[in-house]
């Protein structure tokens, strides 16, 4: 095949001219020589570029408005919007036990290979039972399938892709409202999204009538997406009395299930009480799936460090998922990431360590709870009027708190308090300094838009 390069001229009124031409795979290839490029001739080549003239895509919400805050020069800007854990001072918090984790891998001096497809077995290993629990019979059966992802986000994706190729016609169903990704990952991937009722704007709560009729009402076999804890971006989870009512719901229409698991021991403080909901349905011999992340709970953000679960019915099906998972993971980026991974298992599976965790998890839960008491009584002092319970009420790393987006507005360009549109703001952003300032942007935004 013969392939031409156009030289760029410095005078446009000269016609180009077409560089030597060379065959594909000839020994060497002649280079386009530099000149002063006139920028008009530039422009005319875009304007007739093999894209054509694509539309950038839309700003992402939560970027953006980090976007915002950064470039905002006031002394008084506060970030309720990153679902990252922060100090009590404000700051990013790196967990004694990763630091410590960090330490002896780095005095191993580890190989830099690459991992298998489906990722670290330790860390895979340890990741089921921390989800699942020790010793159970799923695992023991070898029923259980797992692969190392690129944290939660990455094992929706394979979830998606894997559900797309095996039920492509099931239609896939998050809570309204639910984390905005739910649903652009499994559009992406092919699949149909609607919607089950869950938030209550009228009473701030649960509309478990609601959640468990559309459950009851949608087609047998439907692909349920459900917050094992900590909901995003609700902060209100069901009881367990209300979790059995959902999982004989679901078993009885023959659904789906995937439980989205960001938040296990960040949310209550207690991995096993956060994981209670997958663990029921589990006793109940049901098939489902846990998309996992180690971004919260261990603060791995950055790592992206997490696992895709799959519950099946036999060993076989569970080797058939295994095969068709990995293939997707190795066509689009072969294998994970190690460093993560390795410093996860280490946490998981050395007692000491895991000990430690455990500790640093009890207070990221703690203090997380202690803001939202405190600021539901600065809210409560300069609304009195007002009900804010729900603030309370609701438990893990957000709050929906029921303001409009013209509240929100407000708080931003006269305050310089930056939430999301729906009235969510992250707790952790939430100190003992600015609890004050924001009862008071808030409660001055809801007059102002009155």
């Amino acid at each position: 095949a013969t392939v031409s390069v156009l030289y760029c001229h410095p005078n446009p009124s000269q016609k180009m001219s077409s560089a030597p031409e060379f065959r594909a795979g000839s020994p060497g290839m002649h280079t386009v020589p530099s000149c002063d490029t006139d920028m008009s001739v530039v422009d005319a080549v875009d304007e007739q570029s093999v894209w054509g003239t694509p539309e950038a895509a839309p700003v992402d919400p939560v970027f953006g408005l980090v976007a915002e805050y950064k470039k905002d020069e006031s002394t008084d800007k506060i970030d309720l919007v990153v679902g990252a854990y922060r100090t009590e001072e404000g700051k990013p918090y790196l967990l004694p036990s990763v630091s410590e984790a960090e330490k002896r891998i780095a005095a191993a001096q580890l190989d830099k290979e690459y991992l298998p497809i489906d990722g670290l077995k330790e860390f895979r290993e340890a990741a089921v039972e921390l989800a699942l629990g020790a010793n159970t019979n799923a695992v023991v059966e070898n029923r259980v399938m797992s692969i190392q992802s690129l944290s939660g986000t990455g094992a929706l994706q394979l979830a998606a892709s894997l559900y797309h190729e095996l039920c492509p016609k099931s239609g896939v169903y998050v809570s309204n409202p639910t984390w905005a990704n739910h649903r652009a990952i499994f559009e992406a991937a092919g699949l149909q999204v609607g919607t089950y009722r869950y938030w209550d704007p009228e009473h701030k709560s649960l509309n478990f009538s609601g959640m468990l009729t559309d459950l009851n009402s949608i087609p047998s076999g439907s692909i349920v997406v459900l917050h094992l804890c900590a909901h995003n971006p609700t902060g209100i989870d069901p009881t367990k009395a209300q979790w059995r009512d959902i999982a004989a719901v679901c078993q009885a229409k023959g659904h789906k299930v995937v439980f989205d698991s960001a938040y296990q021991g960040y949310c209550s403080g207690d991995l096993d009480d956060d994981a209670w909901a997958a663990r029921y349905f589990l006793e109940l011999d049901m098939e489902f799936a846990i998309t996992q992340s180690f971004s919260k709970n261990m603060g791995l953000y950055g790592e992206r460090c997490g696992c895709l679960i799959q519950v099946c019915k036999s060993a076989h099906l569970a080797s058939v998922l295994s095969s068709r998972v990995k293939a997707i993971a190795r066509r689009v980026y072969s294998n994970p990431p190690k460093h993560g991974a390795r410093i996860a298992a280490m946490i998981l599976t050395d007692p000491s360590l895991r000990a430690q965790w455990v500790e640093e998890l009890k207070g990221m839960s703690a203090r997380i709870s202690e803001m939202r008491t405190l600021l539901q009584s600065e809210l409560c002092q300069r609304d009195p009027e007002g009900n804010w319970s729900h603030i309370t009420n609701q438990r893990g790393m957000f709050s929906l708190t029921g303001i409009s987006k013209q509240v929100t507005e407000y708080m931003k360009t006269e305050r310089h308090v930056y939430l999301l549109g729906s009235g969510r703001i992250s707790v952790a952003g939430v100190t003992r300094d600015n609890a004050a300032y924001i009862a008071e942007a808030m409660t001055s935004g809801i007059l102002h838009c009155q």
